[in-house]
């Protein structure tokens, strides 16, 4: 028998009260409610309003609710909510800033050309 259903998105989740130093990959989606210092890989990273990121991010799309504060790549999309906040040096295709919401960095696009690695 060969199963044909969607195939079921993993998530993982840093809680709030959590410290996470290091390297951390992830497949799937990620939520970071605490704090990750050091390198972050994965499909999707979420940065919620209690998240601090002190790290390397490279990451399909990467959105921004809490803090970052590094380097970060997303192959497709950065958003910065509301209640986020991104410092440093950043590299993506496309970028979102809602209202309230705050980039500090040095912002470089993604082309399908090349671009130069943050990493």
């Amino acid at each position: 028998m060969k199963f044909t259903g969607k195939k079921r998105e993993t998530i993982s989740i840093i809680e709030e009260d959590a410290t996470f130093e290091g390297t951390l990959t992830v497949q799937g989606k990620l939520i970071i409610r605490g704090t990750v210092k050091g390198t972050v890989v994965g499909d999707t990273v979420i940065i919620g309003e209690t998240g601090s990121v002190y790290a390397r991010i490279k990451a399909g799309s990467v959105t921004v609710g809490g803090t970052v504060d590094g380097r970060l790549r997303a192959l497709r999309d950065l958003t910065i909510l509301p209640t986020g906040c991104c410092r440093g040096k950043v590299l993506c295709r496309d970028v979102a800033v809602e209202p309230g919401g705050l980039l500090h960095a040095e912002v470089t696009r993604l082309s399908d050309y090349g671009s130069p690695d943050v990493f």
